[in-house]
């Protein structure tokens, strides 16, 4: 409704509070009996003022005789309350011209005092979208950017070039209309790095603390947001392989771990997972995230290149049985009895010995994660001959490639989702240097986890590891 649309001012490149005010002229009711004023609204409510984000009924005077210096809802501190009559009503005298006979009888009848009454509008009264759409070019108004994702304290935006000169506007508008949010960023360039970093530039907020926490798969994650890669989009994608293909006591290499999405929740299972990053900062978090998280019995860190760490895989998990003696032994969380509060003669609960439980590392690897979608489906070919100096007994049962990627398309070029599985499968076995024979199409399981935008899809493709591919000579 353009009666209650904040002002308008499209010259505005940083923000004026102050500009945003609005006075709308209404009537008040004030009853002798404030029982009355229940009994008006429910019996006519076509009466009052109904739009939402106004309170109808209003504080007018304080115990003390005084106005009060805020509209707002009414409490016990009041003497007198009113009720605002709807917005029809401009001035006193259209009170009888406006309202039902019945509802003009009522007031007399209760000998209700009518007065004008100005109600101010202010910048928080407005949602964040309504503030921008008063601000911004004309022309920008189809798509007005409020969508942006959160990561721990951080808002992360991804401005189009069109936005960017409004950049410190639209980022203290959306930093005033949240107040989970301290610091809100945008995106300056693609992600360009080997590390899957952004330049980022602070558009509102603090700039000198962007090292947040986040919670996800009832885990806590700590890390410096412009220093990683984290994508909240992922959590159901962390959550799903995590959920359906990792088990319980099985190894998991998980190749570009980043701070550890996929690496602490499946430790937490418990699977053993041997969790590598290249990024020095991405290794120190994700070291941090195994203590914060208590699963460091589990998940072991490393800090190698992505080839390297798939080569020379089977070996760094005969490192880690020879280290652990093949078993870890974890503590398993003690529940004893509490002292009732507010007892305390009651004698101190018996302290419980530390009970302990045994896990058996295998000696087989059961899964490969590989979550670096721009170039994972590169380091395929790492894969070949992996296994050549281990006994294949051991791996009877091949372990799963999870490999993520994106398969991008022109615009407007019509193309089925089995088209573009097949675009990816042939991808694969051209990285794998493998044929159709050796590894069917239809043993790929093609998982669609999220459209990056409408023709850049990302997709997991999980696979059995073929022993012509891991035992090839």
């Amino acid at each position: 409704m353009y009666k209650y649309s904040p002002p308008v001012n499209r010259s505005m490149k940083e923000l004026d509070r102050s500009f945003f005010t609005k006075k709308i002229p209404l009537v008040v009711v004030k009853f002798k009996d404030p029982r009355n004023i229940s009994e008006f609204a429910k019996n006519y409510k076509e009466s009052i003022l109904r739009i939402p984000r106004i309170p109808h009924v209003i504080k007018l005077e304080y115990k003390d005789g005084h106005a009060p210096s805020k509209t707002v809802a009414c409490d016990n501190e009041l003497v007198t309350k009113g009720v605002l009559l709807t917005d029809k009503i401009t001035n006193v005298q259209d009170v009888s011209k406006v309202l039902s006979q019945g509802a003009v009888d009522y007031l007399n009848e209760k000998q209700a005092e009518l007065l004008p009454y100005e109600y101010t509008l202010d910048y928080n009264f407005w949602k964040a979208e309504e503030i921008l759409r008063s601000v911004l070019p004309e022309e920008f108004l189809d798509e007005v950017p409020t969508g942006f994702t959160i990561t721990g304290h951080v808002a992360h935006l991804n401005l189009r070039n069109e936005f960017k000169p409004y950049d410190s506007l639209i980022g203290q508008v959306i930093l005033d209309k949240n107040n989970k949010i301290e610091c809100v960023v945008d995106k300056v360039s693609s992600i360009a790095t080997q590390f899957r970093t952004f330049p980022m530039k602070v558009i509102a907020g603090d700039s000198t603390n962007l090292v947040v926490e986040q919670k996800e798969s009832d885990c806590t994650f700590r890390f410096d947001f412009s220093k990683v890669y984290w994508n909240s989009r992922l959590h159901t994608e962390h959550q799903r392989l995590v959920t359906d293909y990792f088990k319980d006591g099985e190894i998991v290499c998980d190749v570009f771990a980043g701070v550890g999405p996929f690496a602490v929740p499946a430790g937490k299972k418990p699977s053993f997972v041997l969790a590598n990053d290249l990024n020095p900062e991405s290794f120190k978090y994700l070291q941090e995230n195994i203590t914060l998280n208590k699963v460091s019995d589990f998940v072991k860190p490393f800090n190698h290149d992505g080839a390297e760490f798939i080569k020379q895989s089977a070996n760094i998990l005969d490192n880690f049985r020879e280290e652990s003696n093949g078993v870890v032994r974890h503590a398993i969380k003690l529940r004893g009895k509490k002292r009732r509060k507010g007892n305390e003669n009651e004698p101190q609960p018996k302290q419980l010995e530390q009970q302990y439980k045994e896990y058996i590392i295998p000696k087989n690897i059961s899964h490969y994660v590989m979550n670096l979608p721009d170039s994972a489906l590169t380091f395929l070919g790492n894969f070949n001959g992996v296994y050549n100096n281990i006994d294949p007994e051991i791996y009877k049962e091949m372990p799963y490639v999870h490999v993520h990627c994106f398969e991008k398309y022109e615009n407007g070029e019509e193309v089925s989702m089995e088209e573009l599985h097949k675009r990816v499968f042939n991808r694969i076995l051209k990285e794998m240097d493998c044929s159709a024979d050796i590894l069917p199409f239809e043993a790929v399981a093609f998982h669609l986890v999220r459209k990056v935008s409408p023709t850049k899809p990302m997709f997991c493709c999980s696979f059995k590891l073929p022993k012509e591919v891991a035992f090839k000579q």
